[in-house]
């Protein structure tokens, strides 16, 4: 069982900078995939970026890159999600997880750990 806890969020301006933290516990997480997530009201949760258990695989979805940036230090269990260009729209909570079960590749989906997400509002 993994523990996975965001921080980092906040309310930002437009064009302004984040840096989301997912600490896990539990487990040591050299062997998970992990990812991040997002949600805004009235949308669909949406996949945002993921990496592999080592960190050499790296993904972010096309609409983000270049502005989002994954990253993971598995030695202190944490994953990272740097926003950088933050625009009205990437309003949203945001949300890590973790799976085991999928290792050769970075998951889209079928993530089986969930933290309970951090809340990102930018403002215009």
């Amino acid at each position: 069982q993994v523990h996975l806890i965001e921080s980092g969020g906040g309310l930002v301006q437009a064009g302004g900078s984040l840096k989301l933290s997912c600490a896990a516990s539990g487990q040591t997480i050299n062997t998970y995939s992990m990812g991040w997530f997002r949600q805004s009201p009235g949308k669909a949760r949406e996949f945002v970026a993921g990496i592999s258990p080592g960190g050499g695989k790296a993904l972010v979805i096309d609409s983000l890159k270049g502005r989002f940036t994954i990253s993971r230090e598995n030695a202190k269990n944490m994953m990272y999600l740097q926003m950088n260009s933050l625009s009205p729209e990437d309003t949203a909570v945001y949300t890590c997880a973790a799976t085991s079960r999928i290792r050769t590749y970075v998951p889209r989906s079928n993530y089986d750990f969930w933290g309970q997400g951090t809340q990102v509002t930018v403002s215009s």
